[in-house]
């Protein structure tokens, strides 16, 4: 009975998450989404307001509209006028007290992780954490810059060659520790972050295939 039922757990938990994420996700932008709304029948007349009211009802326009929205503005943004104004815009919200230190933290953030020329989360390895002889997955993030690179380049054992890494905790891989480490002392992997992601996720039960060397 009891091995029946660990299988049935284990074919409906992994759909159940994954319906309770992209629930989660929907319910986000629909609260955007309609967020958006109130402020546009807010400034609209009546007519134009009872027009967005009726067309709020139909089911998935919240989702929508706002990929509609992304689309267009990625877009915008990729030509030379876009640039100009996207510019403008950061200088203005990195002149208001308190909104510029979470806006230019979180857009640093982002641009790294999102950008197609970064090279964050581009590379799995094997570090020694948090003692010696003990392994963990962590991912390069870069290389040590500024005064951080400059106090590092003496330091023993080096060889003035650094990395910055990234190690997730399990199974949450979102919340985990920086570290910078001498390349010499970090093994690559093979496997690609997507994979180093699941076997983290899953501690260590889902294993990706070995990778020739």
């Amino acid at each position: 009975m009891k091995k029946y039922i660990v299988a049935g757990l284990l074919v409906w938990l992994p759909l159940a998450i994954t319906i309770w994420v992209l629930l989660w996700i929907l319910g986000l932008m629909d609260g955007v989404f309609q967020t958006l709304l109130g402020a546009a029948t807010a400034v609209l007349p009546h007519g134009a307001s009872a027009m967005l009211e009726e067309i709020a009802k139909t089911p998935g326009i919240g989702v929508l509209t706002l990929l509609t929205l992304m689309l267009l503005t990625g877009m915008f943004v990729a030509n030379f006028v876009g640039q100009w104004w996207l510019r403008q815009w950061d200088r203005i919200l990195s002149n208001i007290p308190i909104v510029k230190s979470i806006y230019t933290s979180v857009k640093q953030v982002s641009d790294t992780l999102f950008s197609s020329s970064g090279q964050a989360f581009r590379e799995a390895v094997l570090v020694e954490y948090p003692r010696r002889d003990c392994w963990t997955i962590a991912f390069v993030t870069g290389r040590p810059a500024g005064e951080v690179a400059e106090q590092l380049r003496d330091v023993p054992g080096g060889d003035g060659e650094f990395v910055s890494l990234y190690v997730p905790t399990t199974p949450n891989p979102t919340s985990g520790f920086f570290l910078m480490a001498p390349r010499a002392d970090v093994r690559p992997l093979g496997m690609s972050v997507d994979e180093a992601l699941k076997y983290i996720i899953s501690m260590g039960v889902v294993a990706p295939p070995s990778t020739p060397h």
